[in-house]
């Protein structure tokens, strides 16, 4: 579809990209939007935990009122990001991550804001929802009240996949934090008096399924951490474990037969062992006929792209909206490689789902309420 608007949304990425930003320092990126958004006439109200809310109000009485949500943060970078372009590619020259999950999102948003402003286009009222701490298991948009939207649908741009995929299933997860407790001694001297927490863990992990369970489950142990010395039995080790599925039974069955695996090591290995488990955040499926789902495909539609069902292992914010009640649609940006020294995203994918944006705002428009 040819366009008739011309994008500034490649410099905004560049000096959002440019901010780190891990979970938990999200200031600086939420300063950059705030000012811009002054900037374009509009006022973002925060809350306790940095997230920020912004109001385009509804230049016409019709259609349906939406919300458009990114996250500020990124999983932590191991060195200096230097956004550069490359043959119309993004990356990070000083080879850490680029941070485009989802400062790309962020910069869509921005720039999408700027053209309806500038471009007096009519919508149905917009809100601009910029999250924290999405990174660490959804916190800030699980801490954001969602009563302070006026909008009853919602999209997510967090998906690292073409444009045009569009999130219809996501899973639950939980987080399980593992301590198990031995006996210190000395390796050399008595070690038959020590009783190794290490050598628990070790058999537990051993004894876990890990890795894809089947086509809608997953699991993984992503950190482990014990012991004082190279001459010490180590009295203490602890793990974090965690466990995905869009299945809800799926996901308790394996969650229990992760806590008997560690359960069963700690006997074995004569230790105590202390489990905490926490549910991070729900799934969802979307119907084929969710208000939100058909808005989503009309405005990649009429951007010119092909919308494509995907169900995925991950969370996203859309996943917090869900459970409240509050239909969200997760759709992807273009970013790849995402949480890795390769991640980077094409400026034309940058560019399209501004465009998508666009649509998506007078879809809403068009929209019965």
């Amino acid at each position: 579809m040819k366009t008739t608007w011309a994008s500034d949304v490649l410099p905004v990425f560049l000096e959002l990209a440019a901010i780190p930003s891990p979970s938990g320092e999200e200031a600086a990126v939420a300063d950059y939007v705030r000012d811009h958004l002054r900037r374009l006439g509009l006022e973002a109200e925060d809350d306790e935990s940095g997230n920020l809310l912004a109001r385009l109000p509804a230049r016409e009485e019709a259609g349906t009122p939406i919300f458009l949500c990114a996250h500020m943060d990124t999983v932590p970078p191991s060195g200096a990001i230097e956004p550069v372009v490359e043959d119309d590619v993004v990356r990070n020259a000083a080879g850490t991550i680029l941070g485009a999950d989802n400062k790309a999102s962020v910069a869509v948003l921005l720039e999408a804001a700027r053209l309806v402003l500038a471009e007096g286009r009519p919508h149905a009222g917009v809100e601009l929802l910029f999250t924290t701490r999405e990174e660490t298991g959804l916190e800030g948009a699980k801490e954001f009240d969602s009563t302070r939207l006026g909008a009853r649908l919602g999209f997510v741009y967090d998906y690292s996949g073409s444009v045009g995929d569009v999130v219809v299933a996501a899973p639950s997860g939980c987080i399980l934090d593992v301590v198990f407790t031995g006996r210190p001694a000395h390796s050399g001297i008595n070690p038959e008096d020590g009783r190794s927490a290490i050598a628990a863990a070790a058999k537990a992990i051993a004894d876990l399924r890990l890795g894809r369970i089947d086509e809608e489950t997953t699991a993984n142990v992503g950190r482990i951490e014990g012991g004082s010395a190279r001459n010490v039995i180590p009295g203490r080790c602890r793990l974090a474990a965690e466990a995905r599925s869009r299945d809800g039974h799926k996901l308790a069955e394996l969650v229990q037969e992760m806590l008997d695996c560690f359960a069963f090591a700690a006997t074995v290995a004569e230790c105590e062992v202390e489990t905490t488990v926490e549910e991070k955040y729900l799934g969802y499926r979307l119907e084929p006929d969710d208000p939100a789902l058909l808005l989503a495909k009309a405005a990649l539609e009429r951007a010119g792209h092909r919308p494509r069902e995907v169900e995925v292992g991950g969370g996203a914010d859309a996943n917090v909206f869900n459970a409240a009640g509050i239909p969200c649609v997760n759709m992807a940006n273009g970013m790849s490689k995402v949480h890795t020294a390769e991640e980077e995203i094409a400026v034309a994918d940058l560019e399209a789902m501004v465009g998508v944006t666009l649509e998506l705002v007078d879809a809403a428009r068009a929209s019965d309420p």
